[in-house]
This record gives C-alpha cells, sequence and structure tokens, in this order.
C-alpha cells in the first residue's frame, strides 16, 4: 500500500490538465478546508474531489469488487473512507462551499465530463 498515493494520481492528473487548459485556475489540496479537496476554485468557493472508485466504494465494477482476501478488513476501510466522505462534504457545506465528486471511471470514459465540471464552475 505504499505505492497507493493520495495525491496527483493520474486520473486527477488528467482532469487538471484539461481544466487547465479549458482557462480554469485552481489550488490544489488546500490543507484549510475540509478533506483538503483536489481542486479548489476559491473566488467561485467550489471544490472538486477525484474519488479513487475502490477506495471509496463507488457503484462501478472496480467500486463494487472487494478483495478476496482479508474481506472484512477492506469492507471496513471502504465504510470508514465514506462516512469520512459524508462528514467533509457536510463541512464545507456549512461553511458555504459547493462540491463536486468526480469518479475516476468517469474520467476514463465519460465524454462529457468536463461539460458537467464546467456546469458545475459555472453556476
Amino acid at each position: 500500500m505504499a505505492k497507493i498515493r493520495s495525491k496527483d494520481t493520474q486520473p486527477e492528473l488528467q482532469l487538471r490538465r484539461a481544466l487547465h487548459a479549458l482557462g480554469y485556475r485552481y489550488r490544489i489540496h488546500d490543507p484549510r478546508l475540509p478533506g483538503r479537496p483536489d481542486l479548489v476554485f476559491a473566488g467561485r468557493r467550489k471544490v472538486i474531489f477525484v474519488n479513487g472508485c475502490f477506495w471509496h466504494g463507488h457503484d462501478c465494477p472496480v467500486g463494487s469488487r472487494l478483495p478476496k482476501s482479508n474481506t472484512e478488513f477492506w469492507a471496513e476501510k471502504r465504510r470508514r473512507n465514506q462516512a469520512r466522505d459524508v462528514s467533509q462534504r457536510s463541512q464545507l457545506a456549512q461553511m458555504g462551499w459547493s462540491y463536486l465528486d468526480v469518479w475516476e471511471c468517469d474520467i476514463a470514459r465519460n465524454a462529457r465530463l468536463l461539460d458537467e465540471v464546467a456546469a458545475f464552475l459555472g453556476s
């Protein structure tokens, strides 16, 4: 697990490059905000989280699969991650921030993702 990165993952870098090419400017991993969001648009008071499907229990094929060994550990770890996500999103909302969760599988296969992100940032 030492090779698992929490920052600068491939899906996150792909989204950052695409948004930068569209002219959006942002900060990354702001420690002052709950959850250290991956992309912070401070002037808009909006943040984007790029979630790994496996780690956050997405309902796609990758996220719904559990390892065959040590299943209790992995199930509990993903439950804790999901509970932490809910708590952090709630804190952000209380602070007046809007958030968008982007899943790694959407970055890889969804051509309309940039339109959805641009709509989120524009509203």
